[in-house]
């Protein structure tokens, strides 16, 4: 029995031995160049009217930055965001509830950061090429502009949206 014990300890703690230690994402300057969207965000447009709430947290040691979006009007979407050492892009895939897909990847372009790829609509079907651009903005706000391509092959303003930072000292709109 004692033997049995023994060889069922050594296999089982084979997997742990070989286990890797972690990549520091936290201390990895292309993991971080994302993280002036991280936060809690009211969301305008560029008249001032309020359209949503956002939040963005660092999570899985600093290797993946999650989204939590709430809309006035009832809508919600998340996505995941993470830089990608093999291609040495970004990328974020976002589903929302039942409206559409967006995958896109790149990164930081003049300040900003820049992502492309497609939308694809889940109603009818359709896809579009498609980029976003992030760009923080010295008051300390967050600007995010969408862009579909259209049937002729130009790109069309999607959406332009600018996130204020909510109150860091008590519960903000997405946690309650």
């Amino acid at each position: 029995m004692r033997y049995f014990s023994l060889v069922c300890l050594f296999v089982f703690s084979l997997p742990l031995a070989a286990q890797q230690k972690p990549f520091d994402c936290a201390g990895s300057e292309p993991h971080r160049q994302f993280d002036f969207w991280l936060g809690n965000w009211e969301v305008h447009d560029p008249s001032g009217k309020l359209q949503g709430f956002n939040q963005i947290r660092s999570v899985q040691n600093g290797c993946l930055l999650t989204e939590h979006w709430k809309s006035v009007s009832g809508g919600s979407g998340e996505s995941m965001n993470y830089y990608d050492p093999g291609s040495g892009k970004w990328r974020q895939l976002w589903v929302d509830g039942g409206a559409s897909i967006i995958d896109i990847s790149g990164g930081m372009d003049d300040g900003s950061m820049v992502l492309t790829g497609t939308i694809q609509y889940l109603v009818g079907g359709r896809q579009a090429d498609f980029r976003g651009r992030w760009t923080p903005l010295p008051d300390g706000r967050v600007r995010q502009f969408f862009e579909e391509r259209d049937a002729e092959g130009n790109w069309q303003p999607w959406y332009d949206l600018y996130y204020s930072p909510l109150n860091q000292d008590g519960p903000g709109e997405m946690d309650k």
